[in-house]
């Protein structure tokens, strides 16, 4: 059962103001909330935890070197460089 302190509690942490008038409709709600997860965790019931919805395995390429571009066609399109390097704006 959700009281009216729970619900003020709830309502400061998430730094939300609520009027008296609120709160019974706030306990209400948290209250079928909390009653929904009741009906969850009935539908979980012997059932082995899942990490992952799917089988994951990490999938690997070969580690094979390819065909690299030339320094001139790297730079090709830069803004701007300096002595064969991207140059860029000062980042602190």
């Amino acid at each position: 059962m959700i009281t009216r302190e729970d619900v003020r509690r709830v309502a400061w942490l998430s730094s939300v103001e609520l009027e008296d008038s609120e709160l019974d409709e706030y306990c209400r709600k948290l209250g079928l909330v909390l009653e929904y997860f009741g009906v969850l965790d009935e539908v979980v019931e012997d059932v082995d935890p899942t990490y992952h919805v799917l089988e994951i395995d990490n999938v690997f390429r070969d580690d094979v070197a390819c065909e690299m571009l030339s320094q001139r066609d790297a730079l090709m399109n830069a803004c701007e460089t300096k002595d064969g390097y991207f140059k860029s704006a000062r980042i602190v």
